[in-house]
């Protein structure tokens, strides 16, 4: 597999320190809030990710934290009167909620800032022995000076960062360039006791040391969206690297941005859209199956009529799946024939194209094609097959679920539930049409149409789909 690595800018095949393992850490959300469909971006393609490392025979580690002390969750705890703990506790158990509905495993480890902060005074220690940090005030500030390669991540000379830097009112800094590793403590606000005082961590260092703490010293990659590569990524790179000596991450993966009706997507201009708020109209699966249409490094458009043409997408998928089921119900107990044996050989060529693309910068966008490649095909077949085995149509749902699972598709259990609505009513239908009840068959069949399923009565029974 080759991955595009924002340290060289380029391409590289992925060899993981370990043969057989891949260590990960992804950036988490702050929670101060439900979390945007920006913030789910990265989410899906990460785990995205994981998922098919995994299915190439790796272990994989993964790791995700939760910044759950910070300015905004302060801010939103005073306005709601509650406590920053309890604040940040709340929207760590809606992240949940949201995150296993867009199919996002669990990573292997969820660490907080707060249950690390013996931790973090212990790399801001080193930095300030080591001479790269230096107490100002009870604040603390790493020197971007003294870490020569500085501007590595984000390729722009020192200079070009100095000079974009400003210097924040409070602040009393050495160099514009220096980052705060600690905080002094204000009025009202959580803090913890340290060598320079009452205070809290900054925003960096938390990632550096959980990567540290739940992975070591070096990692295979480190991911997140683009925003983040200056001057977080950056920014953990330098204090990690001066803090231990050594390369901190071999490679670094960032996805493009989401933009709403082809603008940015901010507060100001009223198209700023939490999960929470798309699903009202859409499935979680929908907006799955919208980020996994594209590259993950090209920024990608928002609008309900991309969303709308996901659903569709989506639906096709599931209607291919319930086309496999509906024939198993009735198909003969039968081994494969030597017919059908090479028609699942030519069938199973889509895994090869499958993986090419997932090896080649975990291509989703190609790996959705060859998805919906196969279900036209496995249509194709079902259609104009007289006589299918059992055997043969296992083998079919086996390839299309295996490569969907990857991608974390088809697996929505709401599906589940609506096939079994679906088929009661079906039930319904038939029995009134044996009962010459027409007029209930017929309405049964009007109420099908209306949440957009259509029924086709064939040979070996009544066929649904969704359209």
């Amino acid at each position: 597999m080759v991955i595009y690595n924002t340290l060289t800018r380029q391409k590289e095949q992925l060899i993981p320190l370990n043969e057989n393992e891949i260590k990960i850490y992804a950036c988490g959300p702050t929670v101060y809030n439900y979390f945007h469909i920006g913030n789910a971006r990265p989410l899906i393609i990460f785990d995205t990710l994981r998922r098919y490392l995994k299915y190439l025979g790796y272990k994989v580690t993964f790791v995700q934290n939760f910044t759950d002390i910070d300015d905004k969750i302060i801010k939103r705890a005073g306005e709601e009167k509650i406590s920053v703990s309890l604040l940040a506790d709340k929207f760590i158990k809606e992240y949940f909620v949201d995150a296993k509905g867009l199919g996002v495993l669990q990573a292997d480890f969820h660490p907080k800032a707060t249950e690390n902060i013996d931790g973090i005074i212990e790399m801001i220690c080193t930095l300030i022995d080591k001479g790269y940090a230096y107490e100002s005030n009870s604040d603390v500030y790493f020197s971007a000076l003294k870490f020569k390669e500085y501007g590595k991540l984000s390729h722009q000379p020192l200079d070009d960062l100095e000079a974009g830097s400003r210097v924040n009112v409070n602040e009393i800094k050495e160099n514009p360039t220096d980052f705060a590793l600690w905080k002094k403590a204000k009025e009202n606000e959580p803090f913890w006791h340290s060598p320079w005082g009452n205070g809290r961590p900054g925003w960096h260092i938390e990632c550096s040391v959980m990567a540290n703490k739940y992975l070591g010293k070096t990692i295979d990659i480190h991911c997140g969206g683009i925003d983040l590569i200056f001057p977080h990524h950056e920014n953990e790179i330098a204090q990690s690297e001066a803090a231990n000596g050594c390369e901190f991450a071999r490679y670094w993966m960032h996805n493009g941005f989401i933009n709403v009706d082809n603008q940015k997507m901010s507060k100001s201009k009223n198209n700023f859209f939490t999960v929470r708020d798309v699903i009202t109209l859409y499935d979680y699966e929908v907006i799955r199956f919208f980020m996994l249409s594209a590259h993950y490094r090209s920024p990608i458009n928002y609008s309900p009529d991309i969303l709308e043409q996901s659903k569709a997408g989506l639906e096709r998928l599931y209607n291919c799946k319930n086309n496999i089921d509906f024939l198993l119900k009735t198909a003969k107990d039968e081994k494969l024939s030597e017919f059908e044996a090479e028609t699942l050989e030519t069938f199973l060529s889509n895994k090869k194209r499958f993986k090419e693309a997932m090896d080649d910068d975990l291509n989703t966008a190609d790996a959705v094609s060859v998805l919906f490649d196969l279900a036209k095909a496995i249509n194709v077949y079902l259609t104009n097959s007289n006589s299918i085995s059992k055997a043969l149509l296992l083998e079919f749902k086996g390839l299309f679920l295996e490569l969907a699972s990857v991608l974390g598709l088809l697996s929505n259990t709401g599906n589940d539930s609506l096939e079994e609505q679906v088929e009661q009513l079906i039930e319904q239908r038939q029995k009134a049409r044996k009962d010459k009840n027409f007029v209930l068959a017929d309405s049964i069949r009007d109420e099908l149409k209306a949440k957009g399923i259509v029924l086709e009565d064939t040979s070996q029974g009544v066929k649904w789909k969704k359209v």
